[in-house]
């Protein structure tokens, strides 16, 4: 695969005229105060941008939210508005915090903290981050304690995931979180307009300095190739998600790459239709040439996948079991499936197009359906589709290896595409969550990784890299392996 930025290198430095038009005022009159920058988005939020769910991540990549911790290039918790913690004992954790204030000019307090994280722990449904997780937050002098209700290991990671960010207490008045003003990053959300457009200024007072840009003008493109359009023709400044198809028609060095720990892979229904089967599961995962299929999509952007967790999380290969539990595979036999994806990222709808020319080589006849992600996910997650093809961050809800698993394949999974309920799956989840030793529990990882893989509820399809339009006068784009930021306080043009 090729990267010119290796996975800890996170500092770097249709024509829509109309669309992407500044949203507040001429920047020229801004220059002498950093000019506003103009950020294509990929997906549009789905929820109002409520923190609880997927539009969490367009908080972070926007430098709107923070929480108490953050993930550095290592992937280990590390301070945000909590300065430093202990653990007091198996269930019990104090987070000393640090003078902040919120976009709304009140203090970051342990109080305001404490009921920021009540209230995630209240969310219905509850956030990936707190997948199987009970936790009560109190103040303490200038800490907070939070208390869970089974041993948490790697609470201080859960932490650092969007979905846990802290707003101050006007956000909650309304019977759902408003981010608007609220907030305690370097830019403030000041206006969402549905699903299109958001604007942004410089939150002045944030803890971690000033930001050099004076705000940000973001819009929420789905399709990849308008994307690639609005930064050739100088229409924005950042786009993420370029496709691979794009990216040879932009000037080298318009395009920045790194791994990531995003795995693209195609989610079996086990709950419902032809796919309860796991002999036709078996047999579709022995359809799927994966090497050819990488090949012929991704022109070198990604590696061929070879389980839940790929390169980019370093000690996985090195441990990776081989599964175990397989079924034979059935004979097809002309069994009609339903197999869908969404094109906001824009090499998905070419990956169903060659699974389902592989499946139909097979004996299956394969009905395609490609819609917006907004548009498809609640049907996906109702398991309306025999098959779906995803890419998902498998570190980007916790940080911790064991989260994704007990989000995605576990009875209880707020995010099971699978529809997966199995007793030895959900028993290597839950024995691997109870570890707190580092590599103990990333060995216990890769047991549950295995018995995962054993169900033939997900075949996993490519471990993919990331492509970032930038303008050639644009500097201090975060290029993060976990995809939690994009815009930070030394991003400018």
């Amino acid at each position: 695969m090729r990267r010119r930025h290796l996975l800890g290198s996170l500092l770097l430095a249709p024509v829509l005229t109309a669309c992407f038009a500044s949203t507040g005022g001429d920047s020229a009159d801004r220059g002498s105060d950093g000019a506003r920058l103009r950020v294509a988005l990929a997906f549009p939020p789905t929820e109002n941008l409520s923190p609880y769910g997927a539009d969490a991540t367009l908080l972070s990549r926007l430098g709107v939210t923070e929480g108490l911790t953050a993930l550095d290039a290592n992937g280990a918790a590390a301070p945000a508005l909590a300065e430093s913690w202990r653990r007091e004992d198996d269930r019990s954790w104090l987070f000393t915090l640090r003078e902040a204030t919120f976009q709304d000019g009140s203090q970051v307090t342990p109080a305001a903290v404490a009921a920021a994280l009540t209230h995630a722990g209240d969310a219905k449904p509850a956030p990936a981050a707190l997948s199987g997780v009970t936790l009560a937050a109190k103040a303490a002098g200038d800490a907070v304690r939070i208390t869970t209700k089974a041993a948490d290991p790697v609470l201080p990671l859960r932490l650092s995931s969007p979905n846990l960010a802290v707003f101050a207490a006007k956000a909650y008045t309304g019977g759902t979180v408003d981010p608007v003003g609220t907030a305690t990053g370097p830019f403030e959300l000041t206006e969402l307009t549905g699903s299109t457009a958001a604007a942004l200024d410089r939150f002045d007072d944030y803890w971690g300095g000033r930001a050099q840009a004076s705000g940000i003008d973001a819009r929420f493109v789905a399709d990849g190739t308008a994307r690639a359009n609005a930064l050739r023709t100088g229409q924005v400044d950042i786009a993420e998600a370029i496709p691979v198809s794009q990216a040879a028609t932009l000037d080298a060095a318009g395009i920045e790459e790194t791994a990531t720990t995003r795995t693209t892979s195609l989610q079996l229904n086990t709950e419902s239709g032809p796919f309860k089967d796991p002999g036709l599961r078996a047999a579709a995962r022995e359809a799927i040439d994966v090497p050819a299929l990488v090949k012929g999509v991704f022109e070198g952007y990604a590696d061929p996948g070879a389980g839940i967790y790929g390169p980019a999380v370093a000690w996985a290969e090195g441990k990776r079991l081989r599964p175990t539990g397989r079924a034979a595979a059935a004979r097809p036999n002309g069994t009609a499936v339903t197999l869908a994806t969404y094109d906001n990222r824009p090499e998905l709808p070419e990956v169903a197009q060659v699974l389902q020319q592989q499946l139909q080589k097979a004996g299956f006849k394969v009905n395609l359906v490609v819609r917006e992600y907004a548009r498809l996910e609640s049907d996906a997650l109702a398991g309306k589709f025999d098959a779906f093809v995803v890419a998902r961050n498998s570190l980007v809800d916790t940080g911790d290896p064991v989260g994704v698993l007990a989000g995605d394949y576990t009875c209880d999974g707020g995010y099971n595409l699978a529809r997966l309920c199995d007793e030895k799956v959900d028993k290597a989840v839950t024995e691997a969550d109870q570890v707190a030793d580092t590599a103990r529990r990333q060995d216990a990882a890769m047991r549950a990784e295995a018995a995962i893989l054993g169900t033939d509820a997900v075949v996993p399809l490519a471990h993919q890299g990331i492509i970032v339009g930038v303008g050639t006068d644009v500097r201090g784009v975060l290029l993060d392996p976990y995809e939690r930021t994009l815009v930070g306080t030394g991003t400018r043009r």
